[in-house]
Formats: C-alpha cells, structure tokens, sequence
C-alpha cells in the first residue's frame, strides 16, 4: 500500500499535479472507525476527483474531545484511513480547526458532517476568500465514536 499521509507542504506539492481536478476536502478526529465515517468520507469522494482527509493530531483530540481521547493514536488513525480506497491523501493536523490546513491548500469543496450551520463555522470564511465551497453531510443517527465508547463502558466498565 503505498503511503497517503502527507505533511501539508507536501501535499501542497503533490496537488499541484491534479491540475483541472476537483479537490476535496473533509476533517475530523476519527478516532474508531465506523460506518458514519465511511458514509462520509464516500459521500465527500462523490462530490470531486481527489479526496483529502485532515485528521486532527493526538493533541488536538484531547483538546477537543478530553484526556481519555483518542483511544486510536495519529499514526494508526492516519494508516487506516489510508487503507480506505476513498481516501487519496491523509494530513495530520494540530490546531483545533482545519483552516491554517485549507488555507494551504485551497481545496475546491469542503464536506462539513453534523448540524453546523455553515456560515458559522471557521472554514467557512477561508473558502469565501477564494471561492472555495461548503457541503454539508448530515450526521449517521447514533453512531459515533462517542457512542460506541460509551457502549462498550456499558458492557465492559
């Protein structure tokens, strides 16, 4: 399997050679995988050519989500996902919100999961400023990551 996690200076590069292609781009922490997950990142595939996903780093997990999280580190999230043929390029990020990432690249679309309201949403602006676009995915009811921590805490705590 060849290698799709890339620092965002090179994936800077490595777009430049899709030239006439629609990038696009989708986030999150991603840390057990399951299947609202892969409908997602399927869903965000469907929308152009080329497929990058920004997983949040260790760090920006615990940020976000608490010291328990992730339960899955960067490097093993960052290998499965690549494993997925979805998938054209992993990137691994440590801020809480993917704009210092997008503003690099410059994705063509942005695939946003959940309820947000997307004019709200940090992104949002960063994809304004150079006609970039905001699609949203609703949420898969009842699965999450935090869902299936808590069942197994359920059955197993």
């Amino acid at each position: 399997m060849a290698d799709k996690t890339h620092k965002v200076s090179e994936l800077e590069t490595e777009l430049k050679k899709h030239c006439g292609k629609t990038i696009v781009f989708t986030n999150g922490c991603f840390d057990l995988l399951h299947i609202g997950h892969i409908r997602l990142l399927e869903f965000a595939k469907n929308q152009g050519d080329i497929l990058v996903l920004a997983i949040n780093s260790d760090a920006s997990v615990r940020r976000l989500k608490g010291e328990k999280r992730p339960i899955v580190c960067e490097a093993d999230r960052a290998e499965v996902l690549s494993a997925l043929s979805c998938v054209d390029y992993v990137v691994i990020f440590d801020e809480d919100t993917p704009v210092e990432t997008i503003e690099k690249i410059k994705p063509h679309i942005h695939v946003k999961g959940g309820d947000y309201d997307m004019d709200k949403i940090p992104e949002a602006a960063v994809l304004k400023s150079y006609g970039g676009e905001m699609r949203r995915f609703d949420f898969v009811d009842g699965r999450s990551s935090t869902n299936i921590i808590d069942r197994i805490l359920q059955a197993y705590g």
